[in-house]
């Protein structure tokens, strides 16, 4: 883990409800993808965020914060953020944490399951394994309610397109009538897609109760509990 002092370059909407951060780092960043940083708002309170960006931009870090409620965890941590960047102040980070970065020491092929905001920490593993140009199969699943908050669906598509290897399935909970795409719940999707998941390592990222049932219901479709890789997993039964 390294503490750091960042400047906030910018703050800018990717939704109603959801922003874009891009903090620069005063000295370069080390973590792998798939780890998060810890914005520090006081000694005892520390919030986590999942880092967006790929492991070779040292010099940035991109996070997506989702915040809706004015008294929750992430609106007060985007506010935090809007402070020190209106004041031309430095915040408080603590980068390269977590135990559910992607591990290159095999040749299973990958899924990567996001739930909303869970997307940043599967973009970040998605444009890594773009970058060192793996040959693993790789399904890219995202999940959210409505069609409007796929706000990286062209980016998305753009990354399955560069390598036969990728494949990127969008999945809306809600559709309008005009969605063509994949419906329900995103882990429903990958279950009715796959016939078995245990050839496969498995990362998952979004709400705590979202990833228990869907460790349980995976495992229950064939994966296995050794090769699928959550965060949640230090908090949850």
């Amino acid at each position: 883990m390294q503490t750091l002092l960042a400047e906030v370059v910018s703050i800018s909407p990717l939704t109603e409800f959801v922003h874009k951060v891009i903090l620069k780092p005063q000295q370069p960043v080390a973590f792998e993808a798939g780890q998060y940083l810890q914005l520090v708002l006081g000694e005892k309170d520390k919030r986590a965020f999942s880092i967006a960006s790929r492991p070779s931009q040292t010099d940035a870090l991109e996070l997506h914060i989702g915040a809706s409620n004015a008294d929750s965890y992430a609106m007060q941590s985007l506010e935090h953020l809007r402070s020190a960047h209106n004041e031309n102040q430095t915040v408080t980070i603590e980068a390269g944490l977590g135990i559910s970065q992607l591990r290159l020491q095999c040749e299973r092929p990958i899924i990567l399951l996001a739930g909303g905001t869970g997307f940043s920490y599967a973009k970040s593993m998605a444009e890594h394994l773009a970058e060192i140009n793996c040959e693993r199969p790789v399904l890219f699943y995202w999940g959210v309610k409505e069609e409007s908050a796929l706000y990286a669906h062209t980016e998305m598509q753009a990354w399955a397109d560069s390598r036969e290897n990728f494949k990127f399935i969008p999945v809306v909970e809600h559709p309008t009538d005009s969605w063509t795409g994949h419906t329900g719940y995103v882990h429903k999707a990958v279950m009715n897609d796959i016939i078995s998941l245990e050839p496969y390592d498995i990362y998952m990222a979004g709400r705590f109760d979202m990833i228990g049932i869907v460790r349980d219901d995976f495992i229950n479709h064939g994966a296995t509990r050794e090769n699928m890789y959550a965060d949640a997993f230090a908090f949850i039964k």
